[in-house]
């Protein structure tokens, strides 16, 4: 049974810093991609930033220059690095892993994680 379990999320004020972390358990196989992405109330949910297995990363343009990510392949791990963060930042984000077990694509998802950015 694969697991992703997600942490750091919060309340945090505008400008402030939060570190979002992303860990799988289980029998995930080798995973290509990870990536972040957020959800906001009454709108749909969106890319925020996602890495592949070669190192390749793409960010929303909304967070570029303010957000980084990062991952630790040998803990199956994804990080969020989010700095400057912004009232419309605000929101409940959810890790994806795209992995290849058994020449079959897998596509797991987190619980997901609030972050809250507010005075």
């Amino acid at each position: 049974q694969v697991q992703l379990v997600e942490s750091g999320g919060g309340l945090v004020q505008p400008g402030g810093s939060l570190r979002l972390s992303c860990a799988a358990s289980g029998s995930i196989g080798s995973i290509n991609v990870m990536g972040w992405y957020r959800q906001a109330p009454e709108k749909q949910r969106e890319l925020v930033a996602h890495i592949t297995s070669g190192g390749t990363i793409n960010y929303a343009d909304s967070v570029k220059g303010r957000f980084t990510i990062s991952r630790d392949n040998a803990k199956n791990t994804v990080y969020l690095q989010m700095n400057s963060l912004k009232p419309e930042d605000s929101a409940v984000y959810y890790c994806k892993m795209e992995a290849r077990r058994a020449g079959i694509r897998w596509d797991y998802w987190g619980q997901g994680t609030q972050v809250t950015v507010s005075s």
